[in-house]
Order: C-alpha cells, then sequence, then structure tokens
C-alpha cells in the first residue's frame, strides 16, 4: 500500500470506505507529516491534534454504524484561516484577529464536517487575504515545498503549500483575484475558483465581497470535484447563493474533449509573459488538438483594463468591510489610547499590517468625495465590459485556456518590494472574479529551475463541468509527466 500521505483525497477515502485502514490511521499520519515538514513550510498557522484525532474516531465509529457513506468521509482536510469555526482561533493571519474565535461555522466547512471529513487545522495565508505571496501574514511567511526560498503564491498560500508538501490530503481557500488558481499554479496543485454564487460565503471573512469565492485545491482533478461537490450548494444565509441542483462534479468527468472548443486568448500571450511559460501552456494546448478538441486564438480584449479596476472594486469593498474591525467588540485592542477615536486609530494602526493599511486606503479614497464617478464608477463599468467580453467569447467558445501566472514561484521577498509588481502578476486571474467566472489551475510543465508551471481553464458561469472534463482530460495526457515537490520525493523538508 501508498504511504497514506500520498494517496489521493478520493483513493483515501475509498480505503476507509472499504476497511482498509480507518480516520485515525489517516489522520495520525497527516499530523506526523505536518510535523516532519511545517517547521520549514510553515503551511499552518493552527494545527488542532487534539480535536482532529477525536473528530477521527467520531467518524470511524459512524463509518462503522452506517451513519456516513461519502466518499471522502474520513478524509483529513485543511481550512484557510479566514473561514469561522465555532470556538477555533480564526486570525485571517491578522494581529488584529489574533485572540478571536467565532461563534458560528462557516457553511462550507459544515459541509466537510456533514461529510465526515476530519479538520487538522487553519492554513496560513496573507493577511485578510490581500496579497499574492502569503508573505503579508502576521504570523511569518509560508515557503513553496518546491523550493524553500520561493513563495507559495497567495492569498492561499498555506493551503497550496499543505496540499503540495502532503501535510494535507486536500483543502479550502478562498479566491478574490486569483487566490485559490495562483498558488495552485505555483505549489503544482490543482484548486478550482467556483462560479460566483456556487458556494456559500457565510462565515468567510470578507475582503471584497461581490469578489471573494471559497473553493477546493486538491492533489489532482477528481479530488477538487469530489470537495466541490460537498461544498456547493443553496444556502439561505447568503443572499449571493445560487440555488442550483448541479452540484455532483464526478460524474461526467472523464468524457473527453473531443468535439470541444477552446479558445486561447492572443492578449495572454503578449510581453510579460515569461517565454517558458508560454511554451508549456502552448504545448497544453497542442495536447488538446491531439485528443480532438479544437483550439484556436483570439482576441479577448479588455485584459488591459483588468488590474486596475479590480484594485479599485476590491479596495473599496475591503475599505468598507474591515471598519467593523475596530476593537470594540472582538479582537486586538490597542493598550494606551485616550478617548474612543484614538483607540480606533491606535488599534487599527498596531493591528493591520502594511499591504491591508494600504489596500483600506486606496479604497478609502476612491470611495471619496469627488473620485467616487472618476475611480469607483467608472472601474464598476469596466467589470461590466470585461463580462460582456468574455460573455462573447464563450458563445464560441466551451473552455478558455491560458497562464495562471507571468512567471513561476518568485522569490521571497522580491514581491514585497515592488507592490506594483506584485499587482500585475494577476493579469490572468483577476478578470475571472470581475465576471463571476468558474477557473481552474493545474500542472502544465515545469521551467529550467524544475518549479511547476500552472495552466489556467475557464468556462461560462456555472459550467464547472465542463473546465473539470477538460482538466481531467490534459491530467491523464500529462500524468506519466507530473512530479511530486522535492521535499516529497525526499520523504522530509531539505
Amino acid at each position: 500500500m501508498k504511504e497514506l500521505t500520498r494517496l489521493t483525497a478520493v483513493e483515501l477515502g475509498e480505503k476507509i470506505e472499504a476497511g482498509e485502514i480507518s480516520s485515525v490511521e489517516a489522520t495520525k499520519a497527516y499530523l506526523d507529516r505536518i510535523g516532519q515538514t511545517d517547521k520549514d513550510v510553515h503551511a499552518y498557522i493552527t494545527v488542532d491534534t487534539e480535536g482532529a484525532l477525536a473528530r477521527a474516531e467520531e467518524v470511524d465509529r459512524k463509518i462503522r454504524a452506517g451513519e456516513l457513506t461519502g466518499p471522502l468521509a474520513g478524509v483529513p482536510v485543511a481550512v484557510k484561516d479566514n473561514m469561522c469555526i465555532t470556538g477555533t482561533l480564526t486570525t485571517c493571519a491578522s494581529h488584529i484577529l489574533d485572540n478571536f474565535k467565532p461563534v458560528y461555522t462557516a457553511t462550507a466547512v459544515q459541509k466537510l464536517l456533514d461529510s465526515g471529513m476530519v479538520i487538522l487545522g487553519r492554513t496560513n495565508m496573507d493577511e485578510f487575504a490581500m496579497g499574492s505571496t502569503t508573505e503579508t501574514s502576521y504570523f511569518g511567511p509560508t515557503r513553496n515545498p518546491w523550493d524553500l526560498s520561493r513563495v507559495p503564491g497567495g492569498s492561499s498560500g498555506g493551503s497550496a503549500a499543505a496540499v503540495a508538501a502532503e501535510s494535507c490530503a486536500a483543502a479550502l481557500g478562498s479566491d478574490t483575484g486569483g487566490s485559490i488558481r495562483q498558488p495552485a499554479g505555483f505549489c503544482g496543485i490543482t484548486g478550482i475558483k467556483p462560479t460566483y454564487g456556487r458556494v456559500s460565503r457565510y462565515g468567510l471573512i470578507a475582503y471584497g465581497s461581490s469578489l471573494d469565492q471559497i473553493g477546493p485545491m486538491g492533489k489532482d482533478v477528481r479530488d477538487c470535484a469530489a470537495l466541490l461537490s460537498v461544498i456547493a450548494g443553496h444556502d439561505e444565509k447568503d443572499s449571493t447563493s445560487a440555488d442550483r441542483m448541479d452540484t455532483d462534479f464526478i460524474t461526467g468527468l472523464s468524457d473527453g474533449v473531443k468535439g470541444m472548443k477552446i479558445g486561447v486568448p492572443a492578449d495572454y500571450l503578449i510581453e510579460g509573459l515569461d517565454p517558458e511559460v508560454k511554451r508549456a501552456v502552448l504545448e497544453a494546448a497542442d495536447s488538446f488538438r491531439a485528443m480532438g478538441a479544437e483550439v484556436e486564438e483570439f482576441d479577448l480584449g479588455m485584459v488591459e483594463y483588468a488590474i486596475p479596476a479590480y484594485y479599485v472594486i476590491a479596495c473599496a469593498e475591503a475599505s468598507s468591510n474591515l471598519e467593523r474591525f475596530d476593537g470594540v467588540k472582538y479582537g486586538f485592542r490597542a493598550k494606551d489610547f485616550e478617548g474612543l477615536h484614538d483607540m480606533y486609530k491606535k488599534t487599527r494602526s498596531e493591528g493591520f499590517g502594511t499591504e491591508v493599511k494600504r489596500r483600506i486606503m486606496l479604497g478609502s479614497f476612491v470611495l471619496s468625495s469627488g473620485y467616487y464617478d472618476a475611480y469607483y464608477v467608472k472601474a464598476l463599468r469596466v467589470k461590466a465590459l470585461i463580462k460582456q467580453a468574455f460573455d462573447k467569447a464563450f458563445e464560441k467558445y466551451d473552455v478558455i485556456l491560458g497562464p495562471v501566472a507571468p512567471t513561476t514561484a518568485l522569490p521571497v521577498g522580491e514581491s514585497l518590494s515592488d507592490p506594483i509588481k506584485m499587482y500585475l502578476g494577476d493579469i490572468y486571474t483577476v478578470s475571472v472574479n470581475l465576471a463571476g467566472l468558474p477557473g481552474i489551475s493545474l500542472p502544465c510543465g515545469y521551467d529550467g529551475k524544475g518549479l511547476p508551471i500552472g495552466l489556467q481553464l475557464l468556462g461560462q458561469t456555472f459550467e464547472e463541468k465542463k473546465i473539470l472534463r477538460a482538466a481531467h482530460a490534459f491530467e491523464d495526457c500529462f500524468r506519466d509527466k507530473l512530479r511530486r515537490a522535492p521535499m516529497v520525493q525526499e520523504g522530509g523538508a531539505r
């Protein structure tokens, strides 16, 4: 039998269901793996050893009694630290929430629990999901298991690194402008950003409310499809939650791509894209042709406007959403202050990190009198035009194919020294959130340093099944070339 942590989440679930192994055995194996790797990777903020083992024992009893029969029952997972869990430290990787324990549980997390999954702990992230490297965390940066001198991407870098280091079977992340797909690409795993409204946002601590979406991160496409089947569905607690019944993402996964029309935006292949990334993406397009898909380049348009529109809208919403963190009801409060307003100012000055402050100030500026129409309203108009451009493309194509990021994983510290460069790194991902579309990232090659290159497949709203089908077909084609992170190959940390 393969070492337990080498199994995919679906494989592990099958063995637990068959009685070949127990959830307790699987949970212990992953907790041991965390002990081996996390001192170097720092994928986790909190590891709940006692709670995970108690939960695994409870799940084993329910499986034996026939009360839990789902395909992922007993499988250990990790959850990004911006999703509330009752009585569990939930920090958003920020000093201002470093003592916060919610009194309710996020709907997506509750669905994991209802399906019998075991939560190992809370993964590291950029503070309040604001960043692309997982370096802005109050608790310190996460490292990429492929090369510990490089970032794992962000903001869901902790979840991506945990899956890549095999210190969890799968994980939940959140994606506001690429925060699932980009770290999945940097860490050589698979991640899905679902259609806006496909997964409930109830209990997700908001960054940009019109853009945020929870999604799965796993070792392969089938794992992500299975996890998405668990967390998707209508939730009356979330007014933006879509009431749809098509939440079985496993059926039809192996139907292939023959006859499928795939568009490659020429706008994505211009200056600024690393030549090795471009080569890998175009080779992936050739693989789809060989499998019977019709693939062609086209002009998407509006790409150059996506970054400014995204950051205006996201920062405006962030400045509003983060207004509630003032030291009055919960979280960190400054010790020395004179009066209420001084307490607000000192608490927020001490509690928020540099990147969060930068985005709050930018958001407050674009919403201020005299600038609201010039920036925010104009960005909303651009958002609508971007959606129109995608709608036009999807009249012709089933799937859009492109890179996840312009480069592979960057060295630690490089992006923080140049925030604008970090923002521009989101050029291929943010438009998907602006248009509310589903997107998936999966490995399609490796650069000269051996770092993974991510392939992104996009679909029309609520057409996750198409991109999953295409991703699964490519994964089967690419499987012989797939590698594991060096620290996994070596069985420990370098």
